[in-house]
C-alpha cells in the first residue's frame, strides 16, 4: 500500500484527487484549513476504501508547520510515495487596486507552500530513492489573464519550479510534474457571472467546462507506474482552451 500527501484537500480538485488515490488504495495525509470538511472526508474514505487517513488543519504557507506535518506523516507511515501540491487561492483585482497584502497572500499560499512541502518531502524521497511530486498550476500561468497578475505569477512560477526540481531529483528516481487545469467546475468558478462563463465556453474547443474528476485522473496517471518516464512536464487539462 502506498502513501500520498495532498494539500488543499478539503474541496474542489484537491478533494477529487484524494478520492481518486483512495480508490486506488493509497493511505493519505490531507491538509487544508477547513477541519470540519477534512474530518468528513476522512470518515468517508476510511469507511469506503479500507485505508488510513491523517488530517492536518494548517496554513500551508507556514514553513515550520509544513515540516511538522511531513515529519509526522512519515513517522506514522514510514514512507511518502506521492506529494500533490494543490493548495491555492485567488484574490482577483487589477494591479493598481492590489495591496501588498493581497499579493503576499496569493504568493504565499500558492507558491511558498509548494516550496515548503516539496523541500520537506524530498528529504524522505531521496532516502528511499523513489517519489513523485505533482504540482497543480493553471493555464493562466501559461497565457496570463487580466485581473489575475498575482494568481498567474504564482502559477507560472510553479511551472518553472517543477522543471527545475525535476532536474535536481531525477537521478534519484524522483519525478516532478505539473498539471495546468483550464476552466474546471469548482466552488471557485461557480462564483463567476454567466457572461464570463459564456465567454470562456466560447474559447474552449470541447465547448464545456471540465470536471474535478478529469483533473484527478491526470494527476493519478502521473503518479502511477504508467508515467514512469515522464518528468519535468506540464500537462494541460483545459478542453482545448489554450
Amino acid at each position: 500500500m502506498k502513501n500520498a500527501i495532498i494539500t488543499g484537500a478539503s474541496r474542489g480538485i484537491g478533494k477529487a484527487i484524494a478520492y481518486k488515490f483512495a480508490q486506488n488504495s493509497y493511505n493519505l495525509g490531507l491538509i487544508a484549513r477547513n477541519e470540519e470538511a477534512l474530518r468528513s472526508i476522512k470518515q468517508e474514505l476510511e469507511k469506503n476504501y479500507n485505508i488510513k487517513v491523517e488530517i492536518y488543519c494548517a496554513d500551508v504557507s507556514d514553513y515550520k508547520k509544513s515540516e511538522e506535518i511531513v515529519d509526522d506523516f512519515y513517522k506514522k507511515f514510514n514512507r511518502i510515495d506521492v506529494l500533490v501540491n494543490n493548495a491555492g487561492i485567488t484574490d482577483d483585482k487589477f494591479l493598481l487596486r492590489m495591496t501588498e497584502q493581497d499579493w503576499d497572500n496569493v504568493i504565499n499560499v500558492n507558491l511558498k507552500s509548494v516550496f515548503n512541502f516539496s523541500k520537506f518531502v524530498s528529504k524522505y524521497m531521496l532516502k528511499q530513492k523513489f517519489g513523485v511530486i505533482i504540482n497543480i498550476s493553471s493555464v493562466v500561468g501559461i497565457i496570463g489573464n487580466a485581473g489575475q497578475t498575482s494568481y498567474s505569477a504564482s502559477k507560472s512560477a510553479i511551472i518553472a519550479f517543477t522543471k527545475s526540481l525535476a532536474k535536481e531529483l531525477g537521478s534519484r528516481n524522483i519525478r516532478v510534474n505539473a498539471v495546468a487545469p483550464g476552466f474546471i467546475l469548482t466552488d471557485m468558478t461557480e462564483k463567476l457571472n454567466e457572461d464570463i462563463k459564456n465567454y470562456y465556453l466560447s474559447q474552449i474547443a470541447l465547448r464545456r467546462f471540465g470536471s474535478v474528476e478529469e483533473v484527478a485522473n491526470v494527476v493519478y496517471f502521473l503518479a502511477s507506474d504508467e508515467a514512469s518516464y515522464i518528468t519535468g512536464q506540464v500537462i494541460i487539462v483545459d478542453g482545448g482552451m489554450v
